[in-house]
């Protein structure tokens, strides 16, 4: 067998490898690059094989940087299975919808841009400023009465002129095709996935329905085995299970190990600490008379807050200030959750179930459905929390939660996730970060979105032991507690620094490691 390591190589984004045998090939994720826009943009228009020569795919999880490439797929010529566990196959019906949906939105106001610079140029011959009323009158033979934008007549003057139209990477048709060819399978189950190939998934705890999945190939009487491990959760977190440490004895001699490394050189705050690091941000915000804004990814991360908040909140820890889960897509996938107790933690069953609770209900949270009721919540002045896409800062309702409170010091914007390199998330968590190194002495450094600048006065605070990803010693954990036997390590999804510490660090622990590029190829004798 070969490997060839296609995304996710030497950064975190975009997951996609291809296990290839005689007869087979089979892709491990399809994930979305996601960083600095033209960039990702361009990674993510070329696929680096023809989707036609794909037998099937193995899905580690569900989130966009591991599945959102499926519908480009899907659309292009495969048309083998796509296998994941069934929480996974249920969460993709929802977040490759809402990427399409996306795809779909930044395509139309590109396309406007393009079509409203050109009108305006036309007006004015190419000279000198347009006025108020002619840009007007521009914007209302491309905009319906209802603001929407009229794609028919933007695209009609595109192509009249011949300017560059933008195509979504997919469409939402396009990613409603494509759940067609998922196959949901429980876990410690085998499924033939090729001729002589199986594929076994076990909990991975990063994420409901999350999987390190081993690819077992059988050929004259002799098998070997590949382990992905898709990205692998923290110990002892409320809601889901640990990452599996015994394997069937089937699967516990490993020819390759390829690893994600995205904490390879960090630690975590104990997760014992998370509830009370949590306690106090919100006490020290209410008690300055601000809110809470937190950037969360709408699949994961933002129930397990909600599950904190609950606690909390049952407890009395703290006021009892209202919660809004400000993301149609976070509802979504927090009904998801409620529909997989079977996946719960001890710990979930004990405090919640068994008292007849809905971790992810309760009295003060709402769920904001409009966006009327998004613009209303801007507007409140009182103290309450906020949960809002994207989980990066990089789009979504949480930026028009941060432009009305990223100036007000009173205000806390609190970090519970990974920040991609080049991310605005990353931006605001570095500026801040200096800003409070300097006693925050002097005018506040400003931050730009929206075309404009904000004053970055709000506190921000990173709680990183809300990371779905294992630190360095959980890694560690999977690798020397559980009952595998390793002979070889390929670290992916890890920006550079991280992955190349991590791999030093394995060496000295005795495991061979190989820290590959895109588009390398490694045999598995």
């Amino acid at each position: 067998m070969h490997v060839t390591f296609h995304g996710a190589t030497r950064e975190v984004t975009g997951s996609f490898h291809i296990i290839t045998t005689d007869e087979e090939r089979i892709l491990l994720d399809c994930g979305l690059f996601q960083g600095r826009r033209k960039e990702a943009e361009a990674k993510n228009r070329v696929l680096p094989v023809d989707p036609a020569a794909i037998t099937n795919i193995v899905l580690s999880h569900a989130h966009l940087d591991h599945s959102g490439r499926i519908p480009m797929l899907t659309k292009d010529g495969f048309c083998g299975h796509i296998y994941c566990t069934r929480a996974t196959a249920r969460a993709c019906e929802y977040l490759l919808r809402d990427s399409a949906q996306i795809q779909e939105g930044d395509a139309s106001y590109l396309n406007y841009k393009t079509a409203r610079n050109f009108l305006s140029k036309l007006k004015t011959g190419g000279k000198g400023s347009i006025s108020r009323e002619e840009m007007a009158e521009i914007k209302s033979i491309l905009k319906a009465g209802d603001h929407r934008l009229n794609s028919k007549e933007i695209l009609e003057i595109l192509h009249e002129h011949q300017l560059e139209v933008v195509e979504p990477l997919y469409t939402i048709e396009e990613a409603e095709d494509a759940l067609q060819y998922f196959e949901g399978i429980p876990y410690n189950h085998e499924e033939s996935i090729g001729k002589g190939m199986t594929c076994t998934f076990y909990d991975a705890g990063h994420i409901l329905g999350s999987a390190m999945a081993v690819i077992s190939k059988t050929c004259n009487g002799r098998t070997q085995n590949i382990m992905f491990s898709g990205d692998l959760g923290r110990f002892n977190k409320p809601i889901i299970q640990d990452p599996t440490l015994e394997f069937a004895e089937e699967h516990r001699h490993i020819d390759l190990l390829i690893m994600e490394s995205t904490y390879g050189d960090r630690h975590h705050e104990p997760v014992k600490d998370m509830k009370p690091m949590l306690k106090k941000v919100l006490q020290e915000t209410f008690d300055r008379g601000g809110s809470v804004i937190i950037p969360a990814f709408a699949f994961g991360r933002t129930q397990e807050v909600i599950y904190y908040l609950h606690e909390l909140y049952l407890a009395g820890e703290v006021p009892r200030v209202p919660v809004y889960v400000d993301s149609p897509l976070a509802t979504n996938m927090t009904h998801v959750f409620g529909e997989h107790p079977e996946t719960y933690d001890e710990e979930t069953h004990v405090t919640f179930l068994e008292n007849g609770l809905n971790p992810f209900n309760f009295a003060h949270l709402n769920f904001v459905q409009s966006v009327e009721e998004s613009m209303a919540l801007n507007r409140d002045t009182r103290s309450h929390i906020v949960l809002a896409g994207s989980g990066m800062c990089e789009g979504g309702r949480v930026l028009h939660h941060l432009r009305h409170k990223i100036h007000d010091e009173r205000n806390t914007i609190l970090i519970v996730g990974y920040m991609g390199a080049n991310t605005f998330g990353r931006q605001i968590q570095e500026k801040a970060e200096a800003y409070e190194t300097d006693g925050r002495k002097g005018q506040a450094p400003l931050v730009r979105f929206y075309n404009k600048e904000y004053p970055l006065r709000a506190k921000v605070v990173t709680l990183g032991g809300f990371s779905g990803h294992g630190d360095r010693d959980e890694l560690m954990r999977v690798l020397k507690e559980s009952n595998l036997d390793i002979k070889k390590i390929a670290l992916v999804h890890g920006e550079e620094d991280q992955t190349l510490a991590f791999a030093d660090h394995l060496r000295e622990e005795g495991f061979e490691v190989n820290v590959p590029y895109q588009g390398q190829t490694m045999y598995v004798p």
